[in-house]
């Protein structure tokens, strides 16, 4: 009956599903909680709260993790007492909550990684959630919710007309053959039913088991008939089997159930009616007395709805009947969502990206193949095969695309901590959460984003008392946002605190030799000081901040993900951070450009025009473009690239993060689809390239960095133009 070697593989496929869907039942706890801060959770809410501890507990002892089974039962417990109005929802439960959560967050970490878990602080916390579940020990009953009713009954001796005599409950399970092939274990589950009470006796039903020779040894023959004594409700024995109510016959029987239930399980049950029979007077469930009552009762049809019936015959409560019709309900509006998406591996999207990459450049190797024949049907062809292969290059990309919302939902809880450990008041206010964005960044993206948050929180937002005395409301903003510009992502995050003191940035720099104190630096180059290593302007280092660290990880991050970030200050209005990022690090739209026997690739979204150099400007490093100085960079020189200019060059003008500046090259060479490629940790210095790509003739083409070219213009710009 244990696992099988050869299911292996499907148990850990489970267990990485139920990593996943208890990962977004914990995101939907924490909103929740933070969503009610200041007020009381409406039904509905406190519901939600309440099944989402239920399914994390339900689901980790079917897959016997019994350390998020143990604990979740008590949050659970707590949940349920708060939904019933037994316990008035506060701040201090809504704090304690939160702390649970994280706790269970930390318990299903420990068992995905295989490492350790503060059990100190898990203990803490168990003695918080009894205190409020057991107030009055002494109180305390097991009897069953579902037999209240029945108990008042029986306090003078003899059970009621029709009722068996048996205070436990009775679970009847026959699996399907296939159980074992889904990486479920059947005993994990019976195990599992020890959390809620005491299993009093199990009856293995064998009647199914077929000759030795015809026997599976992955397939589930067994059956099961058993008595729990337990206080537990119907619901929550039933959600103990909820992830194999498809691959199993399921009947529960309160304690002091009819006896015509128990004639109904006979009746339904494929094994002979005296084979239950006796399983059943084996688990003391029922009497021999009431099993000869139960066979000689004549079973009649009614018509009347089922849950009506239930609750007639105080087979079950009508809450209980409500949370199973509320259940029925989610399960068939998850299966309606999972029938419109499916759920693909990641390094699967990964494998594809990189076969698509492959034909992208195959198909540029076929191209410039066909145009050397000068066979003008194979060019036509190879034309419709490569605008092909551009369709199924975007295709595949979208399918890594992921919204930002999903780095965005971690800092409403960052914000209120934070807030709160320092005295402040603050809102954060969200926008843009739909933007998308390459998987592969969203993950990467989170770090920078977290230091700037919590700089915001720390440097930016001043105290109620300084916001009030600056005539400013006491609370704070914190927003971030995203969208979509010129095939980037643009994401902000902006305070409306004290701002940036510039003369305070430039003597901090002077001060540690970054710049010479008679240099004349724009605004925006003064703001750029605070991303230099070690560079801080905290008058004392605390937990969060003051050691000069965070924004020289913000910027390197930024950085290794081909994105730039700017800065812009009011003082006493705010600070805005941008960061500007690619859309994907896979495959983009290039545009080429020569000097001399080199290729160059620019991204095709950053380029505006392309005009001719004028005649006359071969000392400047800036010119006339309508009216307006654009500064200029000679890649040649730039780069060092041997070789005399041709008489006629070209420039290219670029534009990123709202500037523009133009590139001196050689020849334009057109339009490319461009896979990028890493040049390795070598050449990670190296400034102004992002990567590379291999063109259809087989040869390298570097791609150009253009915010870090736009950088370097502008600083040129500021060096020798006059204000």
């Amino acid at each position: 009956m244990r696992r099988q070697q050869g299911v292996n593989m499907n148990f850990s496929d489970s267990l990485n599903t139920y990593f996943e869907e208890s990962h977004d039942l914990l995101t939907q706890m924490e909103d929740i909680l933070l969503g009610a801060e200041g007020r009381v959770p409406d039904s509905e809410e406190m519901n939600a709260l309440f099944r989402c501890a239920h399914t994390i507990k339900g689901s980790g002892g079917m897959l016997g993790l019994s350390g998020v089974v143990s604990f979740t039962h008590e949050v659970e417990s707590l949940l349920d007492r708060l939904r019933n109005a037994e316990l008035m929802f506060t701040p201090a439960l809504a704090q304690l909550l939160l702390e649970c959560r994280d706790q269970i967050e930390s318990l299903v970490r420990a068992e995905a990684e295989g490492t350790a878990v503060d059990e100190a602080l898990g203990e803490t916390l168990i003695q918080k959630l009894h205190a409020h579940n057991h107030p009055d020990q002494a109180q305390q009953t097991t009897q069953p919710a579902a037999a209240v009713e029945t108990t008042a009954a029986l306090a003078n001796g003899e059970p009621r007309e029709g009722q068996v005599e048996s205070d436990c409950w009775h679970v009847s399970l026959r699996f399907d053959h296939d159980l074992l092939m889904y990486g479920l274990d059947p005993l994990s589950l019976i195990d599992f039913l020890n959390t809620l009470g005491d299993v009093v006796h199990v009856e293995t039903l064998y009647d199914d088991l077929p000759d030795f020779f015809a026997m599976n040894p992955e397939d589930c023959y067994f059956g099961f008939e058993i008595a729990l004594r337990s206080s537990a409700s119907k619901s929550d024995i039933e959600a103990t089997f909820e992830f194999v109510a498809d691959q199993a016959r399921i009947t529960i029987l309160p304690p002091h159930s009819l006896i015509q239930d128990y004639f109904d399980l006979m009746e339904n049950a494929q094994e002979a009616r005296a084979r239950i029979g006796e399983l059943l007077v084996a688990c003391g469930s029922i009497t021999e007395n009431e099993l000869s009552r139960a066979l000689d009762t004549q079973h009649s049809g009614i018509a009347e709805p089922i849950g009506e019936l239930l609750i007639a015959q105080k087979s079950v409560q009508k809450s209980d009947v409500d949370l199973a019709l509320a259940r029925q309900k989610e399960g068939d509006e998850r299966r309606a969502r999972e029938a419109k998406s499916v759920k693909v591996p990641a390094d699967r999207l990964d494998a594809l990206i990189d076969q698509v990459g492959e034909l992208v450049i195959a198909g540029a190797a076929t191209e410039l193949l066909a145009q050397k024949t000068l066979n003008t049907d194979l060019q036509e062809s190879t034309s419709h095969l490569l605008s092909l292969v551009e369709e199924i290059r975007d295709t595949a990309l979208r399918l890594r695309m992921t919204p930002i919302g999903d780095v965005f939902a971690r800092f409403p809880r960052v914000v209120r901590d934070v807030s709160k450990e320092l005295g402040k008041d603050i809102r954060l206010e969200i926008s843009g959460a739909e933007a998308e964005l390459d998987k592969s960044m969203i993950e990467k993206i989170g770090d920078p984003l977290m230091h700037l948050v919590r700089n915001s929180i720390d440097h930016g937002i001043e105290s109620p008392e300084q916001r009030k005395a600056a005539g400013k409301p006491e609370q704070g903003v914190l927003k971030l946002n995203a969208y979509h510009v010129s095939g980037s992502i643009v994401i902000e995050v902006q305070d409306d605190g004290a701002g940036l003191n510039s003369e305070k940035i430039f003597q901090k720099a002077v001060s540690k030799g970054l710049v010479a104190d008679d240099a004349h630096l724009s605004k925006h180059d003064i703001y750029r000081l605070i991303l230099e290593p070690g560079f801080s302007t905290a008058s004392a280092v605390t937990n969060l901040s003051g050691r000069g660290v965070g924004m020289d990880v913000v910027k390197s991050n930024v950085e290794a993900l081909r994105g730039t970030l700017d800065i812009d200050s009011v003082p006493g209005q705010g600070t805005m951070m941008r960061i500007y990022l690619p859309l994907t690090l896979a495959i983009i739209d290039g545009f080429k450009v020569g000097i001399g026997y080199s290729t160059f690739i620019l991204p095709l979204e950053c380029v505006i025009e392309c005009i001719e150099l004028p005649e006359g400007v071969k000392g400047a490093d800036y010119l006339n473009l309508r009216g307006e100085v654009l500064p200029y960079l000679r890649l040649r020189q730039l780069f060092n690239v041997a070789g005399r200019s041709p008489v006629r060059q070209n420039i290219v003008v670029v534009g990123f993060a709202g500037r523009k500046i133009g590139i001196v090259v050689d020849h334009l060479q057109g339009e490319c689809q461009t896979v990028i490629k890493s040049l390795g940790p070598l050449f990670s210095g190296v400034s102004g390239i992002s990567g590379s790509t291999i063109l259809g003739s087989g040869e390298v083409a570097l791609i150009l960095d253009v915010a870090q070219l736009i950088q370097r213009a502008m600083h040129a710009e500021n060096q020798h133009v006059p204000a």
